[in-house]
């Protein structure tokens, strides 16, 4: 039989916005594209849920430990409390998709890095992550026996930020789910409209709220670009995360609140329609370990205004519109731009369409397994 490798999937089932959706999409991809594999899942504080396909017929490790004393339990095993190796019997190798890792003595592990925002961008951080991810980063990465970086930049970040040695890095994109494609149903397209309350020309950002994703400059430069396209929206779509409070207090005094939603968040088999929907999908983010948000829209045949900061330019190139995130004039240029210009819509639609189809989860699995065998034969 082959090494069972066991895969973390707490973010997947707790609906950890990105991280989350990486774990299922990657377990998914794993084991379709390697039908024969032993794959394993462990999670923890998960309650009786109906498991997506198809974590609910792999074999388990499970722990009913909330989730800061299970980051707890984890931490402290590197700190002089007995290892985990009892815990995952039978694993021969352990993936960690949610920067949590627990130390393993007599096996293996790997360790997927999505971005190191708590030591690049503290002040975006809860005062406990910052810590915890501040003294964990360095010694997760030291003990892991391969790194997977989901961008270039990421990987750039752990060696300039903490030393971490460039040859044990694996970057391995992350990839778009197949659902994410053109939706061109007049019904499905007026469903979502009207579910939505869309205007018929808008502006679409899909992330959640907090201060990296930059929801205040998006604000601004729609209150300019507003006075001369009054009947263009701006929809925000994103669950509410941390310290979102002053951007809802410049919406609530903004002089274009009436023309800005927020939906919350959406459902994914809604998404493909919604993005398929607008006119310009905007991303003004200040840092991204990866950024498939634009990809996404992309995929949907929407041309994207997107920050040139951090993993942003790596992954979308030159098919999109890139502007610096902190220059509210530049963003409004760009959505100006885009708004007069037809033919650039179209031009960056068929190229941003041909880019995104070449990140997939079937790609990222191939690369991951590879890295999984590499470490097993080592």
């Amino acid at each position: 039989m082959t090494p069972r490798i066991c895969i973390e999937a707490s973010p997947a089932l707790q609906q950890q916005a990105g991280i989350g959706r990486y774990a299922l999409s990657m377990i998914r991809a794993l084991v379709n594209t390697n039908p024969h594999g032993n794959y394993a899942i462990a999670y923890n504080l998960s309650p009786p849920i109906a498991f997506p396909d198809p974590l609910g017929t792999m074999p388990r490790y499970s722990s009913t430990l909330g989730n800061k004393s299970w980051r707890i339990r984890n931490a402290i095993t590197h700190f002089g409390a007995p290892p985990m190796d009892a815990f995952f019997d039978k694993v021969a190798l352990y993936h960690s998709t949610g920067h949590l890792l627990p130390r393993i003595r007599h096996f293996p592990t790997v360790f997927t890095l999505h971005d190191l925002i708590p030591l690049t961008m503290p002040q975006y951080h809860r005062p406990l992550n910052r810590i915890f991810f501040q003294i964990m980063f360095p010694i997760f990465l030291r003990r892991a026996n391969a790194i997977i970086a989901v961008s270039e930049n990421t990987k750039n970040d752990a060696v300039n930020l903490l030393g971490t040695k460039a040859s044990r890095i694996t970057v391995i994109p992350e990839g778009i789910s197949n659902a994410f494609r053109p939706v061109t149903n007049e019904k499905r397209l007026d469903n979502v409209r009207a579910t939505y309350g869309l205007p018929e020309t808008f502006i679409l950002c899909v992330s959640t709220l907090e201060p990296r994703k930059n929801h205040v400059t998006l604000l601004r430069a729609f209150e300019i670009l507003h006075h001369d396209y009054p009947r263009v929206g701006l929809i925000i779509a994103g669950a509410r995360g941390w310290l979102y409070r002053d951007f809802l207090t410049k919406l609530e005094t903004s002089s274009a609140r009436d023309h800005v939603r927020l939906l919350g968040k959406v459902p994914e088999p809604d998404l493909p329609a919604l993005l398929s929907s607008a006119t310009i999908f905007a991303f003004p983010s200040l840092y991204e370990g990866f950024g498939l948000p634009p990809l996404e829209a992309m995929a949907c045949s929407t041309p994207v205004v997107c920050s040139n900061a951090s993993s942003l330019p790596e992954v979308v190139g030159d098919t999109a519109l890139l502007h610096n995130p902190r220059n509210v004039d530049q963003l409004h240029e760009a959505l100006v731009r885009l708004l007069r210009d037809e033919g650039l819509r179209r031009d960056l639609t068929t190229r941003g369409r041909k880019l995104a189809a070449a990140y997939t989860w079937r790609s990222a699995a191939k690369a991951t397994q590879a890295v999984y065998d590499q470490v097993l034969n080592s």
